[in-house]
């Protein structure tokens, strides 16, 4: 597999530029792993059509496959290309306008909520990560970091410890939020807070999509964790 880092900027950019090969990335910027089938029938295309165009993916090094039987597969190759990905659509979105009524219904949705790969974004996100902020737990005075008070409120107050720092990964790093124009908690920590979120029902999905719904027990958590202002997120 090619990393994203050394192909050809025009290859990359190539690969992106068909609308069916964007619109399996944007897809896959759940977090989930979809069959080929999946995304054929979400992009409308014959399932001939998405194979050749995932294989290129593939290739590219933006996507990751697995083969299970006869289902095959595909994920984003991992969080430095959900950056990436998020990073573009921050900018392609700015002049864009929903052209129907459906899509404003779930642009909407996806603004007040959603998964950005494995983290929270949204306003939700971005209401999170302002309450981290104003309480010390993160900093953001020097790049993305969580002080010490905020490795411990991770295990006292949310109960779930923080893996060992990784080289692969930060456990923190901000990313843009595209509709919000400002910068959500990414990295390990971003994760933990949005499988917790998910697992303990604090958030819903709406249909198969990334946009979530926050539920009356995510408010009430929220607020007792001192997460933020919940009447925000609507």
């Amino acid at each position: 597999m090619t990393s994203t880092t050394s192909i050809p900027l025009a290859t990359l950019a190539g690969l992106l530029a068909d609308s069916t090969r964007a619109r399996f990335c944007l897809a896959l910027l759940d977090g989930r792993a979809w069959t080929a089938g999946e995304l054929a029938r979400h992009a409308g295309v014959a399932a001939s059509t998405a194979s050749d165009h995932l294989s290129q993916l593939v290739e590219g090094g933006l996507l990751a496959e697995e083969r299970q039987g006869r289902h095959r597969y595909l994920r984003l190759a991992g969080p430095h290309v959900a950056q990436l990905i998020e990073d573009l659509t921050a900018h392609a979105e700015a002049a864009a306008q929903p052209p129907t009524l459906r899509a404003a219904s779930v642009a909407k949705a996806m603004a007040v909520a959603r998964t950005c790969y494995d983290h929270l974004a949204g306003r939700l996100g971005v209401t999170i990560t302002d309450a981290l902020t104003a309480r010390g737990l993160l900093r953001q005075d020097a790049g993305f970091a969580l002080s010490d008070e905020g490795l411990a409120w991770f295990e006292a107050e949310l109960r779930v410890p923080l893996p060992p720092p990784s080289g692969r990964r930060p456990l923190a790093r901000p990313c843009l939020d595209w509709t919000e124009r400002r910068h959500h908690l990414a990295g390990t920590a971003g994760a933990v807070l949005c499988t917790t979120a998910l697992e303990r029902g604090w958030v819903s999905r709406i249909g198969s999509g990334r946009a979530l719904r926050v539920t009356e027990a995510g408010r009430e958590a929220m607020a007792g964790l001192g997460l933020g202002d919940p009447t925000r997120v609507r």
